[in-house]
């Protein structure tokens, strides 16, 4: 199930500091600015959400880190789930199997990342579209979230990572000005 917050700008995140485990504390703490501390808890209460109305779950989920990164909660191997935030809203997957999600800003691309980060099927969409800046941050999205998903993480050929066979979900929110991908294993 696909938990959103699109609504950062009233996220009190002095009222959320209680409802965080220690370790997540810590890291929303680490943020410089109020929105990064924002985004983080809000990814956090999400996953608590899924995880009450899907598990029954109420403790605070403690995490554990593979070798790339990726998360899962200790003592709950079978729960899978996958958080993102970005500027304007934070998104959190809770499922019975591996998942990944990104969620970006819609923003103004650099050409100079376009020819770094996408092949030349993904350039022509690109280019060729009404909004490149959506058509970007789409792919980007669905890349983000393919590598997520196998907890890889950012890798130096992005490039190769769509391979046009995966099932991936993108939901475009001009009017919140973000978009987010999901795939499930």
């Amino acid at each position: 199930m696909l938990y959103l917050n699109d609504d950062i700008a009233h996220f009190d995140f002095e009222a959320a500091l209680p409802l965080l485990s220690e370790q997540r504390r810590e890291q929303a703490l680490k943020f410089k600015h109020e929105q990064g501390r924002k985004t983080c808890a809000a990814a956090y209460l999400l996953l608590c959400e899924g995880l009450r109305k899907e598990y029954g779950i109420t403790e605070k989920p403690v995490f554990e880190y593979g070798e790339h990164g990726k998360p899962s909660i200790i003592g709950h191997p079978d729960i899978h789930f996958n958080f993102s935030h970005c500027r304007e809203a934070a998104v959190c997957v809770v499922c019975d199997r591996p998942v990944g999600v990104d969620i970006e800003s819609i923003r103004e691309y650099k050409e100079s990342l376009v020819r770094y980060t996408m092949n030349e099927d993904e350039i022509a969409q690109i280019t060729q579209s009404l909004h490149p800046e959506e058509a970007f941050t789409r792919l980007w999205t669905m890349k983000e979230a393919v590598l997520k998903l196998s907890g890889e993480g950012l890798r130096n050929d992005m490039k190769s990572v769509l391979t046009g066979q995966e099932r991936i979900e993108t939901h475009i929110h001009r009017e919140k000005n973000f978009i987010y991908s999901v795939i499930f294993d």
